[in-house]
C-alpha cells in the first residue's frame, strides 16, 4: 500500500491521540505548514515535507521530549559538544601554571585566565622586564568539543571573531590557533562567518549584509542538523498523525537511515568534507537540508598533488573515505530501490561504522571490528583478509589501528586524527620525500562541474588558501571568456575578482567601461545576499578606481558596496575614505562615526576619523581617537604614521621619531616611514636652529 495513503488512513483511525509533549513545544511549533502530499508534482517522486522553507527549526530540547535517550547520548558526541558558552564546565583546557604563548613574528605574548566565572585572554608585549603594551579581551564562546581542540570566540555587538589562543587537548598545550602561525596572527579580528558557524551549529541566526554578525547562536550541533527542521513533524505528532516507521517512511522529518547512500553521504559530507566550498549561483550555506542533493547547492574542491596521498586535512573524512577500496567496491553499481527502507545497508556509508547518536569515545573497538568483519570474515563475497583470525590476533584485534592509522592533519597542529582512507598498511619508510607537484583542483562531490564553477574554485583557492600562488588565477582565466561584451557580462564578477587579486586595476576599469558604469551600478550589482557577492564586486571595483586616482567612480562603487552590505565595516570605511579624498569631509566623518557606532574597535575607522579631526584643527579629539586605536593595535602602520604626524604638529619631534622607529622595527621597508623619519630629522634640526 502507498505509505501516503496509509498515513491518511491512520489519521482517520486515531484522530484524538496526542503525545505528552510540553505546552511550550506546541507554542513554538505551530502548524506553519500542514501535511501535504509528499509526491513532488514535477519529478513524481516522494520528497520530504520539511524541505519546504516554511517549516521552522525548533531546537534539540523540543526533540528531547519524545527522544530523551537518544538526546542524552547524542549530546555527549563531538557534534553535540561542538559549540558552547565559555564556562569552566565547557572548557577542556589546563590553566595551571599561568600558561603562556609567545608569537615571535608579532612579538606578542598571550595568557588565558579566569576571573571568577569569566574567561579572558591577555595580550601583552615586553621590552626587557617591562610590559610596554597589554590588551585584555573577554571570551564569550568555546568552539570545539575538546576531543582535539578548544578555540575561543569573542562577541562584540553580535559580531563574532576568533581569538588568538587554542588549547590542543591531545598534547595538553596552549598555542596559536590554526592559521595564526608563521606571521599570520590576526589577533582578535579573524571573522567567524556563516560557513564556519553553519557547521558548528544547527542553524545560527545571521544578520544579512554582514560577514560575521549573528542574532542567535545555538549551543552546538543539534538533531535538526541531520534530520532537517522539525516544526511540521512535532505538530503532526502532537495532533496524533502517526506513521508505522517499521513499514513506511515518515515524510515530515528526514531519517538519514532511510535515505539512499548518496543522499545519506551528503548529510555527513556537508560538514565532514572540508575544502574549498564553492556555492552555486544564488545559493547560501543556509539552503541545504538533509535529504537534498548537496551538489545542487555547493561543490567542494580539493587540491591534488602527485605523490601526496598520505596527507590530509582535519575534516576530510568524506574525501578520504571515498578514496578507499572498501568504499569504491561496495558502492560500485548499487541500485536504489525507492521502497527499500534501509537502502544504505547495501553500500558503505559513514553509519556503516559510526552511530551518530553515540560518541566515538563511548564506542568500543569491537563495534568497528564488527563492521569490517561483515565483509572480511573469511567467507564474505566482497573480499577478505588472508587468514583473518590470525591476522586480527597479530594486530591486537584492532582493524582500525593498522588500516586507518592516526596521523597529524596538515592544517591543524598538535593533533592526531584517524585517517579515513582505508587501505593496506603503508610502510612509513617508503613514503616519498619529493617536492609536491600540484596537479589541479578536483570536485569531490560533483562529477562534472561547470567551467564557471571551476574558475571560481581556482580564484577562491588563491584568495583563501594560497594568496601567493598567482598561477591559480591563470588556471581560473582558462575557464573565463572575456572576448565579447556578453562574455564579460556573464563572467563579470569572477573576472573582477581575478584581476583584483592580480592587482591589474586597469583591466577591471576596462571591463566597467565596456559595459557602462550606469549598467554595472544600477542593473548588475543590485542583489543583497548572504554571501554579499555583489557588494564584494562593487568594493573591488571601487578599490581599482581609487587605486588609479579616479575618486568619483570610486566613491560611487564604494557607496554601492556599503548599501548592499551595511554591516561590513571595511566597505563603509572605504566609502568614508573615498568621500574624504573627494573633499566631502563632513560626510566622511559621519560615515566613520556610523562604522564606530556598530564596530567601536575598528582601527581603520578610528585612525581615519582622528585624521579628519586633526586636519579640521581639533588635535585633542584626534589624539583621543589615535590613543584608543593604539590601545587596540600598536602596530597598525597608517595609525603610527598619523600619530607621528600629530606629534610633529605639536612640535614633539622626538616623540614622533620614536613612533616611526617603532614602525620601522616592525617593517624596515616601509618607504613612507623612511621618508617621514628623514623629514622629522630635518624639522628637529630646523627647530633647534630657530631657537
Amino acid at each position: 500500500m502507498n505509505p501516503h495513503i496509509t498515513r491518511r488512513l491512520v489519521y482517520r483511525l486515531l484522530p484524538g491521540l496526542v503525545f505528552g509533549i510540553a505546552v511550550t513545544a506546541l507554542l513554538r511549533c505551530g502548524p506553519e505548514t500542514k501535511t501535504g502530499d509528499p509526491v513532488d508534482p514535477e519529478t513524481k517522486k516522494y520528497t520530504y515535507l520539511n524541505h519546504q522553507d516554511t517549516v521552522r527549526y525548533v531546537g534539540a530540547n523540543v526533540c528531547r521530549n519524545c527522544h530523551p535517550a537518544v538526546y542524552e547520548t547524542f549530546m555527549q558526541t563531538g557534534m553535540g559538544q561542538s559549540f558552547g558558552m565559555a564556562t569552566k564546565e565547557k572548557s577542556k583546557a589546563n590553566f595551571d601554571g599561568h600558561a603562556l604563548v609567545y608569537d615571535k613574528f608579532s612579538d606578542f605574548w598571550y595568557r588565558p585566565f579566569w576571573r571568577n566565572d569569566s574567561m579572558f585572554i591577555l595580550e601583552f608585549r615586553k621590552e626587557g622586564n617591562d610590559t610596554v603594551y597589554k590588551r585584555t579581551e573577554h571570551v564569550d564562546y568555546i568552539v570545539g568539543s575538546g576531543q582535539h581542540t578548544n578555540s575561543h570566540i569573542r562577541n562584540t555587538n553580535g559580531f563574532l571573531h576568533q581569538m588568538p589562543l587554542t588549547f590542543y587537548t591531545q598534547q595538553g598545550k596552549w598555542d596559536l590557533p590554526p592559521g595564526f602561525e608563521n606571521g599570520f596572527n590576526t589577533r582578535f579580528s579573524r571573522k567567524i562567518g556563516l560557513e564556519c558557524m553553519s557547521c558548528h551549529n544547527s542553524l545560527p541566526g545571521f544578520e544579512a549584509g554582514s560577514e560575521n554578525k549573528f542574532t542567535a547562536v545555538p549551543g552546538g550541533i543539534g538533531c535538526e542538523r541531520c534530520h532537517g527542521p522539525g516544526s511540521l513533524h512535532v505538530w503532526e505528532k502532537t495532533n496524533g498523525h502517526l506513521i508505522d516507521t517499521s513499514r513506511f517512511i515518515d515524510y515530515t522529518i528526514v531519517n538519514p537511515g532511510k535515505l539512499s547512500f548518496e543522499r545519506q553521504f551528503d548529510v555527513c559530507q556537508r560538514c565532514h568534507l572540508q575544502g574549498n566550498a564553492v556555492l552555486k549561483e544564488g545559493k547560501s550555506f543556509f539552503d541545504f537540508r538533509p535529504g537534498m542533493v548537496l551538489s545542487d547547492y555547493m561543490t567542494v574542491f580539493m587540491p591534488k598533488y602527485e605523490g601526496r596521498e598520505d596527507e590530509f586535512i582535519m575534516a576530510s573524512h568524506a574525501e578520504r573515505m571515498k578514496m578507499s577500496p572498501c568504499f569504491i567496491k561496495t558502492n560500485a553499481g548499487v541500485k536504489f530501490d525507492e521502497n527499500d527502507l534501509r537502502p544504505y545497508k547495501k553500500a558503505m556509508t559513514c553509519v556503516t561504522c559510526h552511530d551518530p547518536h553515540v560518541s566515538v569515545k563511548a564506542t568500543g573497538q569491537e563495534v568497528f571490528n564488527a563492521s569490517c568483519m561483515k565483509c572480511h570474515n573469511g567467507t564474505g563475497t566482497k573480499g577478505k583478509c588472508t587468514d583473518t583470525d590470525a591476522h586480527l590476533k597479530a594486530k591486537d584485534n584492532n582493524c582500525v589501528s593498522c588500516h586507518m592509522p592516526r596521523s597529524g592533519s596538515i592544517d591543524i597542529p598538535h593533533v592526531t586524527v584517524t585517517d579515513h582512507f582505508i587501505r593496506k598498511p603503508v610502510d612509513a619508510g617508503k613514503v616519498r620525500e619529493e617536492v609536491k607537484k600540484f596537479i589541479g583542483l578536483y570536485a569531490v562531490n560533483e562529477k562534472n562541474p561547470s567551467a564557471e564553477l571551476k574558475a571560481k574554485a581556482y580564484i577562491l583557492q588563491c584568495e583563501k588558501f594560497a594568496p601567493g600562488d598567482l598561477y591559480l588565477l591563470d588556471s581560473a582565466k582558462h575557464y573565463l571568456r572575456d572576448d565579447s561584451k556578453d562574455a564579460v557580462r556573464k563572467n563579470f564578477s569572477s573576472l573582477v575578482q581575478l584581476y583584483y587579486l592580480k592587482g591589474d586595476y586597469n583591466r577591471i576599469m576596462n571591463y566597467v567601461q565596456q559595459l557602462g558604469q550606469a549598467e554595472v551600478l544600477n542593473k548588475m550589482l543590485v542583489k543583497k545576499s548572504w554571501s554579499n557577492d555583489d557588494a564584494w564586486t562593487a568594493y573591488r571595483i571601487g578599490e581599482a578606481f581609487f587605486g588609479k586616482g579616479e575618486n568619483t567612480p570610486a566613491t560611487a562603487f564604494h557607496k554601492k558596496a556599503s548599501e548592499l552590505a551595511p554591516h561590513v565595516p571595511d566597505f563603509k570605511s572605504k566609502y568614508g575614505l573615498a568621500l574624504a579624498s573627494s573633499g566631502r569631509q563632513k560626510e566622511a566623518m559621519d560615515t566613520y562615526q556610523q562604522v564606530l557606532d556598530e564596530h567601536p574597535e575598528f582601527v581603520p575607522a578610528l585612525t581615519n576619523l582622528g585624521y579628519l579631526y586633526l586636519v579640521n584643527g581639533d588635535a585633542a579629539k584626534a589624539r583621543r581617537f589615535y590613543e584608543k586605536a593604539l590601545a587596540l593595535d600598536p602596530d597598525y602602520e597608517p595609525l603610527l604614521l598619523n600619530m607621528a604626524g600629530l606629534l610633529a604638529f605639536e612640535r614633539d619631534f622626538k616623540g614622533a621619531e620614536k613612533i616611526i622607529d617603532h614602525l620601522l622595527k616592525r617593517n624596515p621597508k616601509n618607504e613612507k616611514a623612511l621618508q617621514v623619519k628623514k623629514q622629522l630629522k630635518e624639522a628637529a634640526k630646523g627647530s633647534k636652529t630657530a631657537s
